[in-house]
């Protein structure tokens, strides 16, 4: 029903009339009773939600009757939560259902981290059929647009959104070498992102410490984002430092933002390696001050002490020139092996060495291709080898031969104080930076790290119950409202009539993470119902099988001239 006839319907309920039938129920589904938080940030109110169709209708008091009646009593009721880094571009393919996120309440899943799975020409996607790991499938599809149908034709139980990927647009029209676009190039790259952003993306993302998108230089990002900002994109990027380089990235994360005139938000702000924690002070002063000057500048973060790539963070990017198999190709060459092993051992000069920032004994190997190297799952990179005899720098360079591929590893990099900080920043959201999955199946094939099932209720549970970082309020504005305005979303992230009715019911004296990095696939708990445009996915802490999940286009959809 159109928003113009349901508005002054909720306001007729809510003062308490009558609806014009007994017989017939007003509404599809009433939350009644809950402690209702509308994703403001205000104090929340005890109250209901009333549902018809995919939109909210009323909140407050309502009158009238739904089909299906909710008794929220004791429980929070509060807009669906958005992830605002999500990887579950492979994982909604394998399974549709995105368990280990709905079951923290997650509604809307933000791709695009450098990489999106649109434009693709002919050779990315062979290449990307070739580089598959653990989930197969074909890649039916061109555009990012066609991407979404894709999904949304399939059934899928989350919305989804995505930027498009700097790097994505880089290897369509140049190829995965360090080398930089001439004028007809860049024209053609700038033709992908207008095009892109048409389809529905929310802006650019770039992932700058990764071959090949760091051999993309700040005139380019501009040149890209300035197109997509003048169709009202956002810039979001894992900047090409977050440990000793920092400061200079940000500076280049607020200069593409101030040349472009878009927004900008930091991808998993973090300071990374010991010898960077204290830097935190700083670097918030910079954002602060950029903020102060007028410019938009927002981040986000997972809610852990440790991160997860691949080797490939722990190799210099000069080696990686040309693509996956031109890297492993290199590795085979003893000469290039000793100078990358060299290199590995000290701070990278032009490359974010994470190698160096965590230690062999602190990375732990998370994800094989090659069935004869799964047994290695979840052991040391120092621990392998050791049993192979070898070291560290040697193993990993192994590893990536024998495997094809860069292989999962987690980061131990961050501190807890500074986690701790960083959640109390105002214009911090939150986003868990890894694939939503299920602990059956393929992905039993492979380990993950927690924050693939923990990410939200890691915050709401430990940080915000236990230790009372911030309101719960608050917590719900910053996976809410603050993530949906800085996407330009219409509609979403709040609990007011015309709104589509993402609707989450938690308890908030239970809900808590429970996997770990020696277990991370256990699902969190505590949510107990969760609605994706009006449809139950998730009831009684139970997944329904529902696949109503939509894509959600940027405001630049179909108006990017």
């Amino acid at each position: 029903m159109a928003f113009g006839r349901t508005f002054p319907l909720a306001l007729m309920l809510l003062a308490g009339a009558a609806p014009a039938s007994a017989a017939e129920p007003a509404y599809d589904v009433v939350i009644r009773g809950g402690t209702v938080y509308d994703g403001s940030g205000k104090a929340p109110i005890v109250g209901d939600v009333a549902i018809r169709g995919d939109r909210i209708v009323a909140v407050g008091k309502v009158v009238g009757k739904g089909r299906t009646e909710v008794a929220a009593k004791g429980l929070a009721v509060a807009p669906g939560f958005i992830n605002m880094l999500s990887w579950a571009t492979e994982s909604l393919i394998a399974d549709p259902r995105s368990q280990s996120d709905i079951r923290q309440g997650v509604t809307l899943e933000v791709m695009g981290e450098g990489w999106s799975m649109g434009p693709l020409n002919a050779t990315m996607k062979r290449q990307e059929t070739e580089r598959q790991g653990d989930i197969k499938y074909p890649i039916a599809w061109t555009s990012l647009g066609d991407y979404f149908t894709y999904l949304e034709k399939r059934g899928i139980s989350t919305n989804i959104a995505s930027f498009v990927g700097a790097a994505t647009v880089r290897v369509h029209e140049l190829g995965e070498g360090d080398v930089d676009p001439n004028p007809e190039q860049l024209g053609r790259m700038k033709l992908l992102v207008r095009q892109t952003m048409n389809e529905g993306a929310l802006g650019i993302g770039s992932s700058l410490i990764y071959a090949p998108g760091s051999y993309a230089e700040t005139p380019e990002l501009v040149a890209l984002m300035s197109e997509a900002g003048k169709c009202g994109g956002m810039y979001i990027s894992h900047m090409r430092s977050e440990g000793d380089r920092i400061g200079q990235a940000v500076d280049e994360l607020i200069e593409i933002a101030r040349k472009s005139g878009a927004p900008a938000e930091i991808y998993h702000l973090k300071m990374a390696g010991r010898d960077n924690w204290s830097k935190l002070d700083a670097i918030v002063k910079k954002i602060e001050d950029a903020r102060a000057q007028g410019l938009r500048i927002t981040a986000d973060m997972y809610t852990y002490t440790a991160g997860a790539t691949g080797l490939d963070a722990a190799m210099p990017t000069w080696v990686q020139a040309g693509g996956l198999e031109a890297w492993i190709e290199r590795l085979k060459d003893p000469a290039i092996r000793a100078r990358v092993a060299a290199e590995m051992q000290k701070p990278g000069s032009d490359w974010e060495n994470l190698y160096l920032g965590a230690g062999a004994d602190k990375m732990i190997l998370s994800g094989f291709k090659n069935d004869a190297l799964k047994s290695l799952t979840g052991k040391t990179l120092a621990e392998v080898a050791a049993i192979r005899g070898k070291s560290p720098e040697e193993t990993a360079m192994d590893l990536v031969v024998e495997d094809g591929s860069r292989v999962g590893t987690i980061y131990f990099l961050m501190s807890e104080d500074n986690v701790r900080k960083q959640i109390r920043l105002p214009w911090m959201s939150f986003g868990s930076d890894a694939e939503s999955q299920a602990p059956e199946g393929v992905f039993l094939k492979s380990s993950t790290h927690p924050r693939a099932y923990g990410n939200v209720a890691r915050l709401l549970g430990r940080y915000v119950r236990d230790e009372k970082l911030i309101p719960l309020a608050e917590a719900v504005r910053r996976l809410t409202s603050l993530p949906a305005t800085n996407l330009g979303l219409a509609g979403r992230g709040a609990l007011k009539p015309g709104y589509y009715a993402d609707v989450v019911v938690f308890d908030p004296a239970t809900i808590v993470d429970r996997a770990t990095f020696e277990q991370p696939q256990q699902y969190s708990v505590g949510m107990r119902d969760v609605y994706v445009n009006g449809v139950a996915v998730l009831k009684d802490g139970e997944h329904s099988g529902a696949t109503p999940g939509r894509a959600v286009r940027g405001p630049a959809w179909n108006h990017c001239p």
